[in-house]
């Protein structure tokens, strides 16, 4: 499909979220017959629909598949599954059923690179240093996809930028049939979006798909990585210096070539240094030079909500992770403390617990406990740290998560951190991470610091 493919067609866009939005508007502007659905109809919904009929775009909430009828393409949000009965009713009626990183690369510049990064963890740490270096080294970029700005809206930017630093889901590469980076790096797989996926072999086929026709990076760390990478892949590893991208003597290593230490990075943890590496190693594919790398990595900073000290009150430190939306990346999280009242719970997804657990019960203060899969996380804790003293959250409103950190404050003695590093989403109580991180950050400030 070029840039006139989509002129006169009936798209129908699933989704009336950010993404949905800016497809319907970039339709609108090729001059494609376009119609919003959304499945519900709620506050958020309404307002979206609200924003969209004032640029003259046909909004139907609360969809049925006469809504979808006659339908020449759909575009889909990453949300949907692909069993979707509206999806699968399109599918019938002969629509071809696409997600938004499929249509962005269909209306492309040709010209333009993409080096995308996916994992079940470290996405958007990866691609912002990726980012920063690309910037660092002059070129005209921006970090898009699951992160930042839609793809659309990326493709669509006059000038076109000269490359693309994009995050996608294993979601958004379900729905993208045709999509082929320059270089893709997958970081981790661990069980995730199991409710998405029908099974963890479907949700693995998904992440791999980054390497189809790709300089393929891979992070050897990770068991099931390794298995999977193709025999030419570029590696990248922490813990074996033979790697081709490498610590060696605490020096971050291009081939062999130092770039910088690992002590100079101003975000910690090793998987840090490990998202560094392949930063530098898809920036080396388009021949980035080393010190533009380097130049970026020593400035570069982590994003809200990942590792983010917000407040220090009575010798305890509050650390928001809120973007913790899984098992691996807690366990990531935890193992970066040695003492620590941990704040977890809400959607898991279908994942299970009892590993990070078990792996980190030594570490563990208390626990607190929120949101609708507590008890998950609470049978588990029964299981593998059942001295650790557990305190449970049942309020379901965002103003829990004042009681959550009153309760932290009490567990918490000088040299703890509370850390919520929750491995689960957020949507059962909070609007998303971010919000959940952000209410976390006011309540650790707002502690009386004479009963902390």
């Amino acid at each position: 499909m070029t840039g006139d493919g989509v002129a006169g067609r009936r798209v129908v866009v699933a989704g009336a979220g950010v993404t949905g939005r800016a497809v319907a508007r970039a339709l609108r502007g090729r001059s494609a017959e376009v119609v919003v659905i959304d499945a519900a109809g709620g506050e958020r919904q309404q307002a979206a629909a609200a924003s969209l009929a004032a640029d003259g775009i046909d909004v139907r909430l609360a969809a049925t598949t006469a809504d979808i009828a006659h339908a020449d393409l759909v575009v889909a949000s990453p949300g949907w599954r692909l069993d979707q009965p509206l999806l699968v009713a399109a599918r019938d009626q002969g629509a071809e059923v696409i997600g938004e990183p499929e249509l962005a690369w269909r209306l492309r510049d040709p010209d333009v690179p993409w080096l995308g990064v996916t994992g079940t963890n470290g996405k958007t740490t990866t691609v912002g240093m990726l980012e920063a270096i690309l910037l660092a080294a002059g070129l005209r970029t921006v970090a898009a996809g699951n992160v930042g700005l839609p793809l659309i809206d990326a493709v669509t930017t006059t000038p076109p930028y000269d490359v693309l630093a994009v995050e996608v889901s294993s979601q958004q590469l379900a729905w993208s049939p045709s999509l082929r980076f320059r270089a893709g790096a997958l970081l981790n797989i661990a069980p995730d979006h199991l409710d998405w996926h029908d099974s963890m072999d479907d949700y693995v086929a998904a992440k791999t798909r980054i390497w189809t026709d790709a300089v393929a990076v891979a992070v050897v760390d990770d068991a099931r990585v390794a298995a999977l990478a193709p025999p030419d892949a570029v590696t990248v590893s922490v813990a074996d210096p033979g790697a081709d991208y490498a610590v060696i003597d605490g020096m971050l290593t291009a081939g062999g070539v130092p770039v910088l230490g690992a002590g100079e990075l101003r975000v910690g943890g090793p998987h840090n240094v490990g998202n560094a590496l392949v930063a530098i190693a898809l920036a080396r594919t388009i021949d980035v030079p080393l010190d533009a790398a380097a130049a970026a990595l020593r400035e570069f900073a982590p994003g809200r909500h990942r590792n983010e000290t917000v407040a220090e009150v009575g010798g305890v430190r509050y650390v928001d992770d809120s973007k913790a939306t899984n098992a691996h990346a807690a366990a990531a999280s935890l193992a970066a403390y040695l003492s620590v009242v941990w704040i977890a719970g809400g959607l898991l997804k279908g994942a299970d617990v009892d590993d990070v657990v078990a792996a980190n019960a030594t570490r563990l203060r208390g626990v607190i406990l929120l949101g609708r899969d507590r008890d998950v996380v609470a049978d588990a804790l029964a299981r593998h740290a059942p001295d650790v003293p557990v305190s449970v959250v049942t309020t379901t409103d965002t103003g829990a998560m004042s009681e959550v950190v009153r309760c932290a404050a009490q567990m918490a003695r000088p040299g703890d951190t509370v850390l919520l590093a929750p491995a689960a989403a957020s949507w059962d109580m909070f609007r998303d991470y971010a919000e959940r991180g952000d209410l976390f950050a006011a309540a650790a400030r707002a502690i009386d610091r004479t009963t902390a």
